[in-house]
């Protein structure tokens, strides 16, 4: 029980770290009426922060990979209450985009950290559930702290809002600093090691189709509230309701997620960017309407949460020799796509109009359901369970 009481900290530890990056997207026009500033310039929040973690990413794991994770994570922790405080006095969007960018080169630390804390914690048998019970903190982050940070600043102020982040990153230090034990690392794996998994073409496949995944999927939602304000004509309760709702089927979809991945992992990666793509189409068709929105944003949650525990599988099933660095490669491609999908979004909106976001996303879904197909005819189904299996037993 004490062992599943941590896991759960980690995972309350990896929802404050996401809901730093994501949660602006929740409050994004309340930022650009606040600093004066366009949509497209605010979207930097998300594009800039999800690239400082993409450069990060392959690189700081590795360098904390043989310190005690404890301390590990209470120093990038701490690090991000610190930025969160700084971003509520913030005088201007400068020093905002400053205080956020900083913080974000340890975040890969800290996920790659708290993944295989996790998994060293319980039997190999029970290392899914634990990493699963992890990830949650990541799909929280995503779908619900969007809209809880949305919520506070329509109904309290920007400021609140920003708050809101500090004081989950503040919860989580305290939490980690008096339950958490000492983990110091007993086998450290030489950077040769780990780097070595970068011959493998299959790395490389899985990299490209974990960013183009994840552009498709932010390419559209960085401007979730944008395209539900500008084209939808919603309120800002509307969009708040709208974003719980996605919250609420997102975590379905992590339980989806779950058993489709165990039991059919390539079926279901090759199907996810078809589906997908049908739900973006009616998004484009039916988006100045709200009663088909609500339908549509119900199921988009769905499958946005399914996307990130496909790309998380993707990388990490492909290296799982090296669990550490494996998982900083998801978190850095995961947010180099993030990026990607955000600045061909905002050139979207400032191109054609808000409405055409769907129309990015279609294009990405279109790489990764090519890039999912060539992986699939390179490796047999016998050897994408054993890579699985693999995976399992090393996270």
């Amino acid at each position: 029980m004490a062992k599943y009481f941590i896991i759960y900290i980690l995972a309350f530890g990896v929802f404050g770290i996401i809901n730093t990056e994501m949660g602006v997207i929740g409050i994004m026009p309340q930022i650009s009426q606040q600093f004066g500033i366009s949509a497209s310039q605010t979207g930097l929040l998300v594009s800039l922060f999800a690239l400082a973690v993409a450069i990060a990413g392959p690189v700081m794991p590795l360098l904390f990979s043989g310190m005690n994770r404890k301390k590990v994570m209470l120093l990038v922790i701490g690090l991000f209450v610190i930025s969160n405080v700084v971003s509520v006095y913030a005088p201007n969007f400068t020093v905002l985009l400053i205080a956020r960018i900083v913080p974000a080169f340890l975040h890969p630390v800290f996920f790659s950290v708290a993944f295989v804390a996790a998994a060293n914690m319980v039997s190999k048998e029970k290392v899914t559930q634990a990493t699963s019970k992890v990830f949650m903190g990541v799909t929280a982050g995503m779908v619900i702290g969007t809209p809880i940070s949305s919520f506070i600043a329509d109904t309290i102020s920007l400021e609140a809002s920003l708050w809101f982040f500090a004081v989950v990153n503040a919860i989580t230090f305290t939490a980690i600093s008096f339950f958490v034990p000492s983990m110091p690392v007993q086998e450290k794996l030489t950077y040769g090691a780990q780097l070595s998994v970068l011959r493998k073409p299959l790395v490389w496949i899985s990299i490209a189709t974990v960013i183009s995944i994840n552009s498709a999927m932010y390419a559209m939602y960085s401007f979730f509230a944008e395209y539900l304000n500008d084209v939808t004509h919603m309120s800002g309760k509307q969009i708040s309701l709208m974003l719980i709702l996605f919250g609420v089927t997102g975590v379905a979809g992590n339980l989806l997620a779950g058993k489709s991945l165990h039991q059919k992992a390539i079926p279901t990666a090759l199907v996810y960017p078809l589906v997908f793509g049908v739900i973006y189409t009616l998004v484009f068709v039916f988006g100045h309407y709200s009663t088909p929105m609500i339908i549509l944003i119900a199921v988009w949650g769905v499958l946005f949460t399914l996307g990130l525990n496909i790309s998380q599988y993707w990388i990490t099933s492909a290296a799982p020799e090296a669990p550490d660095f494996a998982n900083g490669l998801f978190v850095a491609f995961a947010n180099l796509g993030i990026t990607v999908g955000t600045f061909i979004g905002g050139a979207f909106i400032t191109g054609m109009g808000t409405q055409y976001t769907a129309i990015a996303g279609l294009i990405f879904l279109a790489v990764s359901l090519v890039l999912i197909i060539v992986r699939a005819s390179l490796y047999s189904p016998k050897q994408q369970v054993k890579i699985g299996e693999s995976s399992v037993v090393n996270s």
